[in-house]
């Protein structure tokens, strides 16, 4: 422990040395993490992000979670902001690959050319079905891409620590600790974000929360794929096609229809696979069974693609994923819980924030109810099973964060609580770093203005 007292700022929790103090801490540096961290930096915080892993960028980066989407309502851009700045800087690497505006409809042809890419609306029931604004994008392109913007922005990062326990005085929260190779650390801070994609923050503080489960997915890909050949097959003789993807797709044992899809590395493919349920994604026991079982299912599907599906006979196994696929654990039950009903009849409320395909999310379903100075930004927030199932998307939760920084300014600038943040101050500023807040609800958005923000109240 020797070091630990080199690093320390002198001051103790208990007996746990406080390392870093700032306006506001950020737990969890995946996506809606850094971009809230980014945001609140742009607003004048001093930020600490802290982070499990080796790497920032979550499960579009450790998880290859690799397109975005849930960004358009039919052809509206409906989610911008700070994940423009990622989808840019990426292109300008080579590492994201976007159809352009033109290719945006529905064709035959347009269909052969980007559905492999994964930026097809698969929630239309029309065949085939229409190219949108999606982004495939490469993982390390992501991971550098976000560690670029924590640099530029100033911000203080500790990878490799894992959160522990919230230090909450009389309700409101003044900090973390966490466990790193040195023993346990404090992190203090005035305001604090829980991006930890398993609302840890917020239930360690006490919040209420949900529990519930849904697939998990080892992710991998292969590589020296021959992605035209794939796609010749595919469309030159699709009786053939279907008969050896439906084998593939039962020996995986759970996948989407397109269970590869192409990257912008050539030759390179990403599998979206396999779909495991029956874990629970805060277990131990659960996440070490998942790792064996997914990989005996890669495996298998890998060696029956290369000796059956036209392209893969030269394939290699590239590798897993670092971390696997939880889509749901624990959820948020804050001022607000987003209903099922919320997301499918695209009910907009006074107190939108930021958005999603052609969902809004309001301001009061990123707070807790019993916790001061907490806010959270993630999959994790204040939703319904079915509801977060509908809107769990990476874009959105970038949103999220993005609205969670610009409230931890604005409480600090005001010294007023977060959830006293006037939500129409938040969409102004979310307009003015060029983000949609959703302030303006889409000509399909149901139940607007303030008598079902009203009216919903939890």
């Amino acid at each position: 422990m020797a070091n630990s007292k080199n690093e320390h700022t002198g001051e103790f929790v208990g007996d746990v040395p406080v390392v870093a103090k700032s306006d506001v801490v950020v737990v969890g540096g995946g996506s809606a993490g850094v971009t809230a961290a980014v945001s609140a930096a742009r607003n004048g915080c001093s930020v600490t992000v802290l982070e499990r892993y080796h790497h920032l960028g979550g499960m579009a980066s450790g998880g290859m979670v690799l397109v975005l989407d849930d960004m358009v309502n039919n052809q509206e851009i409906t989610v911008s902001g700070i994940v423009d700045e990622f989808v840019q800087r990426m292109r300008k690497e080579g590492m994201a690959v976007l159809p352009p505006p033109e290719d945006r409809h529905a064709s035959q042809e347009m269909w052969e050319k980007w559905s492999r890419w994964g930026v097809h609306d698969f929630h239309k029931a029309e065949r085939p079905q229409p190219i949108t604004y999606a982004v495939a994008f490469d993982p390390d392109a992501w991971k550098r891409t976000s560690l670029d913007l924590i640099r530029e922005n100033n911000i203080n990062l500790r990878l490799h620590s894992f959160f522990s326990e919230a230090i909450v005085e009389d309700g409101v929260i003044k900090g973390v600790i966490c466990h790193t190779k040195l023993g346990r650390q404090a992190i203090l801070g005035k305001i604090v974000i829980d991006s930890s994609g398993d609302l840890d923050v917020a239930c360690s503080a006490g919040a209420d929360h949900s529990q519930g489960q849904y697939i998990v997915t080892t992710v991998f890909r292969l590589a020296n794929v021959d992605t035209d050949e794939a796609m010749r097959f595919e469309y030159e003789e699709p009786e053939a096609f279907a008969k050896i993807n439906r084998q593939a797709r039962r020996i995986i044992g759970g996948a989407w229809e397109m269970w590869w899809l192409k990257t912008p590395i050539p030759g390179v493919v990403w599998c979206n696979c396999p779909h495991m349920p029956g874990y629970d994604g805060i277990s131990v026991d659960d996440l070490t069974k998942a790792e064996y079982e997914g990989r005996d299912r890669m495996m298998n599907l890998f060696r029956f693609a290369r000796e059956n599906l036209p392209g893969f006979e030269k394939a290699d196994m590239l590798g897993a994923a670092e971390q696997v696929g939880v889509r749901t654990t624990r959820m948020l039950q804050g001022e607000y819980i987003v209903t099922k009903e919320d997301v499918v009849e695209r009910r907009h409320f006074a107190d939108t924030v930021c958005r999603g395909r052609d969902y809004y999310t309001p301001y009061r379903a990123l707070l807790p109810k019993s916790v001061d100075q907490l806010i959270v930004a993630g999959r994790h927030y204040s939703a319904e099973p079915e509801a977060q199932k509908r809107s769990r998307e990476i874009p959105p939760c970038m949103a999220q964060g993005e609205v969670a920084g610009i409230a931890a300014a604005m409480a600090l600038d005001a010294d007023i609580n977060i959830r006293d943040v006037d939500p129409l101050k938040i969409q102004k500023q979310m307009r003015a770093q060029g983000a949609d807040p959703g302030d303006v609800p889409s000509d399909n958005a149901t139940g607007v203005g303030d008598d079902v923000a009203t009216a919903s109240v939890a």
